[in-house]
């Protein structure tokens, strides 16, 4: 009942004509200005550009074909939805240059993929914004290989190609995810920060 009173005998606007707001509506501002898709791009900003080669792996029956390919990362894509939670969805668009060798051919495809990152933001003790990130599973890496041939498509099949792609770029991307400079990018300790705009007054 006090806290009651307390609160009807405050006014609702300031002398400059501000509207104040509740403690807990200023808390959810506040989320949704601190994490923004600028803030998330900026935390995976490391990620673009990286490359790295896969491989050679021996897939498909009997290890029928050696496989080897380069991929590179692009500019990540960053789609924001604010609901009772604020969550993100980080896509991570992929170049691949596969080559795929039997012994007694060797076929290359044109390839383009996909890995999605789902991201959760959370408050944690003592007064910290933490963005969880699901590391991705293979099934959550995209990859179209593309070939000019019915016979590349069939080698592709029956090797298995696109399974071990996605399994080595998920893995890749789980650690890229982990590295420090990501880790503490994704974390914003609001008490820190305060203390440091205090001092600069």
């Amino acid at each position: 009942m006090a806290d009651n009173a307390i609160s009807e005998q405050m006014p609702s606007v300031s002398d400059d004509g501000r509207t104040y707001m509740t403690y807990e509506q200023f808390g959810r501002r506040f989320f949704e200005v601190a994490v923004t898709e600028d803030r998330i791009g900026s935390a995976f900003a490391s990620v673009a550009g990286e490359s790295f080669q896969v491989g050679p792996l021996l897939v498909g029956p009997g290890g029928v074909a050696r496989v080897e390919a380069d991929v590179s990362i692009a500019e990540p894509r960053i789609r924001r939805n604010v609901a009772e939670t604020i969550t993100f969805v980080v896509e991570l668009p992929l170049k691949i240059a596969l080559l795929v060798d039997l012994k007694l051919d060797r076929i290359r495809y044109d390839v383009t993929g996909l890995v999605t990152l789902p991201l959760t933001v959370r408050c944690a003790e003592p007064l910290q914004l933490r963005i969880e990130v699901a590391k991705p599973r293979p099934r959550d890496v995209i990859v179209d290989v593309s070939s000019d041939t019915m016979r590349g498509s069939i080698i592709r099949t029956i090797a298995q190609v696109d399974d071990e792609i996605r399994r080595v770029i998920a893995k890749f991307v789980a650690d890229e995810v982990d590295k420090p400079e990501i880790k503490k990018a994704r974390l914003i300790d609001v008490d820190v920060e305060l203390g440091r705009a205090f001092e600069g007054m």
